[in-house]
């Protein structure tokens, strides 16, 4: 069976999401840096129910960087009380964007 979240290039994609205290301390803006220096492309949210989504694309260990980044809490001021975490197919992002 093949994995969605893996392209033949080889890059994986997952859409994350972290539920706490994550808007309005930096959650984005801080998860683009991460991402960017992992090597992962794709973009960070706000939802309107108070959580953050992220869809991040990149080489494996790259986004299992950024997700662990996450789970282990975000930004120094964010706190984080779960994370939801699916496998998606690489939509083929060369950016990573903060909206």
């Amino acid at each position: 069976m093949t994995d969605p979240s893996r392209s033949s290039a080889g890059a994986i994609a997952r859409r994350v999401v972290a539920h706490g205290r994550v808007q309005g301390v930096f959650f984005r803006a801080s998860t683009q840096e991460v991402a960017s220096d992992h090597g992962v492309v794709g973009w960070v949210s706000n939802r309107p129910d108070g959580a953050v989504e992220a869809w991040l694309e990149g080489p494996h260990e790259g986004v299992r960087s950024v997700e662990d980044w996450i789970r282990a809490g975000g930004p120094r001021s964010a706190s984080v009380t779960e994370v939801d975490v699916e496998d998606v197919t690489p939509a083929g992002h060369t950016r990573f964007a903060v909206s």
